[in-house]
């Protein structure tokens, strides 16, 4: 018990830097929105900086310069402590100012792929300038022994745990207290409020910038002393400070730092226990814990990280649909194939290399390209696929091809446990999450001599078949062409069948889920099945490339599947585009040891300043194109192209051919109504100690179509929300007498309950064709049995909302109101038997809305029932066949748009109390609902 509290006590070093790291984490991310990988980077920097001045040198880490300059025989602690700190602080100035400032309005991954790109930046520069010997470092703080009766604990573990939790105090109060904390807090929650008031959120963020890169580099001065300084250990701090700063939520400092020293102190306690346990492993354990903690937290928690109050578009590129796939295929198949004949040795070698890492880019492509998660993990899974196939082959005997498939298939199992967090949270904290993942699995197994070859690498059987060696050869011999063309067949059979992912209707539900997934459980996909087959897929691919890794090098080494290298391929491929197929083979020919590699170390002889490049690349290709060099090649031609289309008067007419008048748009047709098809019974929503709705009941019958109309803030919006499951609710909803209680919103769309959303919510990076494709998910699995649209019906959907002539533009470029028929036509795809829609006329002038309610009264009569919300009171009352009122939560009317116009209740509610005594035409009701929209933009809910 003695040896276990000290081991609590020694934990508190590396528990303090983490809590400092995860403090300028929060700090970083308050201020500017940036989760800053880099900051374990940076906090390596300053300490090297630092050890450099105690000697009398200044470290300059810019290659073609001086390594140091001389400033004096030594420095003491306090005089280098300070100058190191003046640096870090510019640091941080300075990268803001070139970098994070550019990237304001970027979607957070962009932030952070730049951050990644800077942390690859400074470790490799720090590696080619410094070395990678451990550089020790005199004390600092006290190092005297400190005795608590049994207990040794160091002093200098105690003091800088003390440290920190000061300096977290004085922070907090800075925060609470002080103008600069309140600017903070506020640009923080909106940086539009902040700039009405006067504040600047630049000055803001430079200056938390500045703060929060001293912290980081105080946190590796005070760390040197006590861990010797290393490149790569220290910038994998950042992993267990990531987990830390989630605790937090990025957003409590308090908490943030807590959880760092409890990480560290538990880490110190699970090392203890793995060397005196003999059934317990005896590596890795240490790195379980943040990763532990991670799911725990996320898995129970699991919300995503705070927003800032700035206007950010996010997109990760276009994924553009093949085409000519065969015919491009065969032309660089045939290039690779020339490429391994008339070639040899190292060149050829590069060009294998290449293949395989186009494999493992290709399982980026599918998780984050397609399906939009940000995995950091995928080369760790190759490593399990390469270790793997270790084990088969050696250890049981399992011949090539299918010990390779098999190892593939247990990657696909550790994928999709890597996947599970991704059902309850979305975004950054995945990528954490799959870090952590990557350090554990590369400290636990691939390190472990008790699970394989550990550092020394497990063997690998070369692969035959049929008697053929397909090895990759020895000595003149290497390497081998059949070895190359076996890796070329691969690449090409996985390339092409994610081209094919990327047209089918999955590939169309993983774009989906990746632009909204509201709108993607609306259309009737299942988006938790959707995201784990996606990490399945991209682990079965990338368990196929790890393999073939293991095959070109005969055995599998760690030191080929690191976390950090993880990261360096994620970079790669968001570098090269991430979004598409020719992007992965792109991301192949940059990578370390990849075709591009190899030529410039040959020829320019910059190899060790290869991630250096390919990381200020990045920074460049993330400010100045955010979606990667091949999304902008596919731009540049499609400009191309443009410049040879016929011009825009030769175009056909786009906007709504609006030929109904006002007298055909009033005239009531034959149809009949049916039996009540949809049931609402005591709806009611609460959010905190709101109540939105307050026990709304009423019926709908088939053929009719509904208007849901009242004040803004009356709850109209909520009450679709509560009906078709993206809110939680009390009271009863039943479709065709069949009960919709309990079930999510993807299964109420599959029973036939099809919704549109006010905020449209289209999928911007698919065509319309694409979009309203995705919409058949929900009849694809249709409850009733009804089959899917066929083309000709599509097409028909199309000419009668008038969309024929754009059906396969992006709908990012099209108008508000036609992007409001796309989410119509999306809607109506799945064939629901009722359909909810949420504002359809928004961004429609008067004509067109008179047009789009004709257009309704024809789905309408082709058996679809409608329930609609919108503000244009003539529409909904010549259109509807009754209309229900709400008004703060509750119904307060229901009739035929008659007997609504001349209402007193209605008139009470939409022209208040002072009004109650007066009797209002429809055409004052109108005016007023006509001005609210006017002034609120849009309804807000309760």
């Amino acid at each position: 018990m003695t040896q276990d509290i000290q081991f609590l006590f020694l934990g508190l070093g590396n528990g303090a830097v983490y809590a400092a790291l995860a403090l300028a984490l929060v700090m970083t991310y308050r201020s500017s929105g940036v989760v800053n990988f880099a900051t374990g980077a940076i906090a390596l920097y300053v300490a090297y900086t630092y050890a450099y001045l105690r000697t009398g040198e200044l470290l300059i880490p810019i290659p073609g310069l001086p390594k140091t300059l001389h400033l004096a025989d030594s420095l003491a602690v306090a005089p280098a402590m300070a100058l190191s700190l003046v640096i870090a602080a510019a640091l941080g100035v300075f990268l803001y100012f070139a970098v994070f400032r550019l990237l304001r309005t970027a979607p957070a991954t962009a932030k952070a792929v730049a951050s990644i790109a800077l942390m690859l930046v400074v470790q490799a520069l720090l590696a080619a300038r410094v070395g990678t010997t451990p550089v020790s470092v005199d004390a600092i703080l006290p190092s005297d022994v400190m005795n608590f009766g049994s207990i040794r604990v160091p002093a200098d573990r105690l003091w800088f745990a003390v440290i920190i939790v000061a300096l977290t105090i004085l922070l907090i109060l800075a925060f609470r207290l002080t103008r600069f904390g309140l600017a903070t807090r506020a640009a923080a929650e909106s940086e539009t409020g902040a700039l009405v008031t006067g504040l600047s959120p630049e000055r803001i963020a430079y200056a938390n910038w500045a703060l929060s890169t001293a912290i980081a580099g105080l946190s590796g001065i005070l760390i040197a002393p006590i861990v010797p300084l290393i490149p790569i250990s220290y910038t994998l701090f950042i992993v267990p400070a990531l987990a830390a700063a989630l605790v937090g939520n990025f957003s409590s400092v308090g908490v943030a730092v807590a959880a760092g020293l409890g990480i560290g102190v538990l880490q110190s306690e699970m090392t203890h226990i793995q060397s005196t346990v003999s059934w317990m492993p005896k590596s890795g354990m240490a790195e379980l814990i943040p990763l532990v903690l991670l799911l725990l937290f996320l898995l129970v928690r699991g919300r995503p990280l705070p927003t800032r109050g700035a206007l950010i578009q996010n997109t990760l590129g276009t994924a553009p649909r093949p085409k000519n796939l065969l015919p491009v295929t065969a032309v660089w198949t045939v290039i690779g194939a020339a490429g391994l004949m008339f070639t040899a040795g190292s060149y050829r070698g590069a060009i294998i290399a290449t293949f395989i890492l186009a494999i493992v880019a290709l399982s980026q492509v599918v998780v984050t390209g397609f399906a939009g998660q940000i995995s950091l993990a995928q080369l760790t899974l190759g490593g399990v696929g390469a270790f793997m196939v270790s084990r088969l082959s050696q250890d049981w005997g399992i011949p090539f091809p299918i010990a390779p498939i098999l190892a593939a298939l247990v990657a696909t199992v550790v994928g999709v446990v890597v996947g599970l967090p991704a059902l309850r949270i979305r975004g950054l904290p995945v990528a954490v999450v799959t870090l952590g993942l990557a350090v554990f699995l590369e400290a636990f197994w691939f390190r472990n001599n008790a699970f394989n070859g550990g550092v020394d690498g497990a063997h690998v059987d070369p692969p035959s078949l049929f008697g053929l060696d397909l090895g990759i050869g020895a000595g003149d011999d290497y390497p081998r062409i059949p070895f190359g063309l076996m890796c070329l067949l691969v690449l090409v059979v996985i390339a092409i069948g994610v081209a094919k992912l990327r047209t089918s209707r999955l590939g169309a539900s993983m774009l989906a889920v990746r632009a909204n997934e509201r709108s993607a459980a609306a259309a009737g996909i299942n988006v938790s099945r959707t995201k784990l087959i996606a990490f399945a897929i991209g682990a079965f691919i990338a368990g196929i490339g790890g393999s073939l890794m293991a095959y070109q090098q005969t055995m599998a080494v760690p030191d080929s599947f690191t976390a950090m290298g993880g990261i360096a391929m994620f970079a790669i491929c968001y570098l090269a585009g991430v979004s598409c197929v020719s992007g992965g083979v792109l991301a192949g020919v940059m990578g370390a040891g990849g075709l591009m590699f190899v030529v410039l170390d040959r020829v320019a002889n910059i190899g060790d300043y290869y991630a250096v490049i390919t990381g200020i690349l990045l920074v460049v290709t993330v400010i100045a194109s955010p979606e990667g060099i091949i999304s902008d090649v596919y731009k540049r031609r499609d400009q191309l192209r443009a410049r040879f289309r016929p011009t825009d008067a030769d175009q056909p007419d786009l906007g709504l051919d609006i030929t109904q008048t006002e007298e055909t748009l009033q005239r009531r047709t034959s149809s009949s109504i049916g039996d009540v098809i949809l049931t609402a019974e005591g709806i009611g929503v609460t959010y905190g100690g709101i109540t939105a709705l307050d026990d709304v009941t009423f019926d709908v019958r088939e053929g009719e179509i509904i208007g849901l109309i009242g004040p803004n803030g009356a709850g109209k919006t909520t009450f679709i929300d509560a009906i078709s499951g993206f809110a939680e609710a009390r009271g009863a909803v039943a479709l065709d007498g069949k009960s919709l209680d309990g079930r999510r919103a993807f299964r109420r769309s599959r029973a036939g309950l099809g919704r549109t959303f006010q905020g449209i919510e289209l999928y911007d990076d698919l065509s319309v064709r694409e979009n309203v494709e995705v919409g058949t998910t929900a009849a694809h699995h249709h409850d009733s049995g009804l089959k899917p649209l066929d083309e000709d019906q599509m097409n028909r959907l199309f000419e009668v909302l008038h969309l024929g002539a754009v059906i396969d533009r992006p709908v990012r470029e099209l108008s508000q109101g036609q992007r409001q028929l796309v989410s119509v036509a999306r809607a109506l795809a799945g064939r629901p038997r009722v359909v909810l829609l949420d504002e359809p006329a928004a961004g429609l002038d008067s004509s067109e809305s008179q047009w789009l309610g004709e257009r309704l009264r024809a789905i309408r009569d082709a058996g679809t029932t409608i329930v609609m919300v919108d503000h244009d009171m003539d529409l909904v009352l010549n259109v509807c066949d009754r209309i229900v009122v709400l008004d703060l939560g509750r119904r307060i009317a229901v009739g035929t748009p008659d007997e609504i116009r001349i209402d007193p209740v209605v008139t009470r509610a939409y022209l208040g109390a002072t009004h109650s005594g007066q009797h209002s035409s429809a055409d004052e009701v109108v005016v007023t609902e006509t001005s609210q929209q006017e002034v609120n933009g849009q309804e807000v809910n309760a």
